[in-house]
């Protein structure tokens, strides 16, 4: 894991007190960035999503696709528990804790826009971040790429049915147009992008050189627009979050609760199928990450900078790294209990040798 990786939540931090400094004394600068819009589309928002996203599906090949099914009994379990449990059990915490227990220290006009946000949220699994969850749980690579490549192609279709679904059942108004708009602008359009710019710097001699050579190139790119977008949001968001400071401790309980869940589910789901370990591991993790960028941009669309949906999916972001970790340390102190199940191939068997793959080189 990189520097700025172990220490994301420490520069989240950092952007909330820049952002509210700035919101603060440039409140005429940041409504004229949140009036920068076509079609409730925020223009630098865009812009940043994409240099957030593209470099990171820079990372895929989509030929992994054809390798699905050698591991099928954990790909089954990833998907069953990325899409069919884990934006409904989002949904639940949702509706239960913010839309009940915690109603009463919310602000009453927030709390759809803070349901809408955790269920947008938990809508699209992780993208990049898991092939580092994967290499530090020593996964088996060749299904870690195979899991991510398929679940961006599921994206493109399930990512809008299902948050609109989940939206109307809270009755929650689902601007269609604009939530397909955001389908194709921070989905489909950044994936051929990427997989257009992918096969041209690998139909060269020295191709995977001139990949990782960009890759190298656009890391930093990609991290400065994760930033400058968090600056952005919480410039708007400042004012609320100084009134209310408990607002970010009550948004976050609803999304520990639910990594915990479906990390758990997962793991345990591999372990009744004997999936070896170097798969389960990895699984649980896609299973409990989120592709927050996408969720970002999804909410300020649907919903603007001032939102509470824009707050709460942000809030998915301050607590990944930490929260991630913690699910990685109990995978890999469990191996021993995992594996010792009948019929789950050890470790050794399935990897025995794990190379540093996970970039998708």
């Amino acid at each position: 894991m990189g520097f700025f990786e172990r220490y994301l939540t420490a520069w989240v931090f950092l952007c909330i007190l820049v952002g509210i400094g700035l919101g603060h004394f440039f409140t005429g600068t940041f409504q004229a960035i949140g009036a920068l819009e076509i079609a409730r589309v925020n223009l630098p928002v865009a812009v940043l999503v994409w240099l957030m996203i593209i470099p990171m599906l820079l990372k895929v090949d989509l030929r992994a696709l054809k390798g699905v099914t050698q591991h099928w009994r954990g790909v089954g379990v990833t998907l069953f528990v990325n899409w069919a449990v884990k934006p409904f059990s989002m949904a639940l915490l949702a509706w239960l804790f913010i839309g009940v227990l915690f109603r009463d220290w919310l602000p009453p006009d927030q709390i759809d826009s803070y349901i809408a946000g955790l269920i947008i949220l938990a809508a699209a699994p992780c993208t990049a971040m898991v092939f580092i969850w994967s290499h530090l749980t020593e996964g088996e690579p060749h299904f870690t790429l195979s899991q991510v490549a398929l679940n961006d192609v599921i994206m493109i279709f399930a990512f809008a049915p299902i948050v609109g679904l989940l939206l109307g059942l809270s009755a929650i108004t689902v601007p269609w147009e604009t939530l397909l708009l955001s389908v194709l602008v921070y989905i489909v359009v950044p994936l051929v992008i990427a997989n257009l710019w992918r096969h041209w710097l690998l139909n060269h001699e020295h191709g995977y050189l001139r990949l990782q050579r960009a890759l190298k190139l656009m890391h930093p790119v990609s991290l400065i627009a994760l930033l400058v977008t968090l600056v952005l949001l919480f410039g708007f968001q400042g004012e609320q979050i100084i009134r209310q400071p408990l607002i970010i401790a009550l948004l976050a309980v609803p999304i520990l609760i639910q990594v915990f869940f479906n990390s758990g589910l997962a793991y345990l789901l591999n372990r009744a199928v004997r999936s070896p370990h170097c798969v389960a591991g990895p699984s649980a993790l896609i299973g409990a990450s989120n592709f927050f960028e996408l969720a970002v941009a999804t909410a300020i669309a649907l919903f603007g900078f001032q939102s509470g949906a824009a707050l709460a999916t942000v809030v998915g972001v301050l607590i990944e790294v930490p929260v991630m970790l913690i699910a990685v340390g109990v995978v890999n102190r469990s191996r021993r209990w995992y594996e010792a199940r009948d019929g789950v191939v050890a470790h050794d068997q399935c990897c025995p040798t794990v190379p540093n793959t996970h970039s998708g080189l």
